[in-house]
């Protein structure tokens, strides 16, 4: 319990450090984001109203940073990110909502996938050293080491352009109205299936390198041996002792990926053009929207800490040392 408590202090200072970053660094960006939005409408404005939309951004000079700091921290407790200048007059919070749940089924579906099929397929090639799974190993780690939008690239050329099998870009045919019927859904599924394979062809050799490697380490320890000498079943060796213990680091490394889901994969979404967080990131960052990119980044920064706070608990009940620890 300690453990967990000591654990949980440090993730709020963590959390605090991140946020006040999440307000300073836009700020230390170079431009006006006021101006670009009166130049992207082609507005004259007066003086005063023009120091209105300072005042409506949460950029007024006059108030000084401390005080912009303050109005900061009461808008985050009350749930209130916001104007975004990219999607003006739309609130951040309605932007984040409507992008979130692209990015969530996407990147968090393909994450698991690959995590399951990496770990899967790294506990067989470290147990069976040898076998045609571990001589795959080369072809895999080629495949992680290609960039995203080649294998996205590649993807689209192969089976949107040449076999026409699916869809090239977007998230759902604009001729469908959205909604909870079998046309919709079924044109979300075909739309994200060529993001989704990039993914997990890109990401699902280092789930496999890392759960092979820790599996060879642990096949030698002294508690696997014990194990084979009662006369326990292979399997039970394999999976209740090596893999329980070989997964550790593998826990680690999958919360960190869960975290960053909601960053989504920037570039897989430009290439496709889906609509998820880290497209409307993207366009964030090219406009100087500060809300949204704060409000972007404040979602990121606590889902990774969320995620970590996960692995932690995971790992008191994985790990017997950290249980007595605590």
């Amino acid at each position: 319990m300690k453990y967990l408590l000591r654990r949980a202090a440090f993730y709020l200072v963590t959390a605090w450090a991140a946020i006040t970053l999440n307000f300073f660094i836009p700020r230390m960006l170079p431009g006006d984001p006021v101006k670009a939005l009166l130049n992207q409408y082609h507005g004259q404005l007066s003086s005063d109203a023009t120091h209105s939309l300072y005042v409506l951004f949460g950029l007024d000079k006059q108030a000084g940073l401390w005080q912009q700091y303050l109005e900061y921290w009461g808008n985050i407790l009350h749930g209130d990110f916001g104007l975004s200048f990219s999607f003006f007059p739309t609130p951040v919070s309605e932007v984040i909502s409507q992008s979130l749940p692209w990015t969530l089924g996407l990147v968090g579906l393909s994450t698991v996938i690959s995590f399951v099929l990496g770990t899967l397929a790294g506990v067989y090639a470290g147990w069976r050293r040898g076998s045609w799974l571990d001589g795959m190993l080369p072809v895999s780690t080629f495949f992680s080491a290609v960039p995203y939008f080649w294998i996205a690239l590649i993807a689209i050329a192969v089976f949107a352009e040449g076999a026409q099998l699916f869809p090239a870009s977007g998230g759902w045919d604009p001729a469908l109205i959205p909604s909870f019927d079998g046309a919709f859904i079924g044109s979300v599924v075909s739309h994200g299936i060529l993001p989704a394979l990039t993914i997990v062809v890109s990401s699902v050799a280092g789930w496999i390198l890392g759960m092979r490697n820790m599996m060879v380490t642990v096949s030698s320890e002294d508690y696997v041996t014990v194990a084979h000498a009662k006369g326990l079943k292979e399997r039970t060796v394999m999976f209740g002792y090596a893999a329980r213990n070989a997964v550790l680091p593998n826990v680690s490394n999958f919360a960190l990926s869960l975290g960053f889901i909601v960053s989504g994969t920037l570039v897989t979404e430009m290439v496709f053009s889906y609509p998820g967080i880290g497209y409307v990131l993207w366009k964030a960052v090219g406009s100087k929207d500060y809300p949204l990119m704060q409000g972007v980044f404040l979602i990121i920064t606590l889902s990774v800490l969320v995620a970590n706070m996960i692995a932690d608990v995971v790992y008191t009940m994985l790990d017997p040392r950290i249980r007595r620890e605590a």
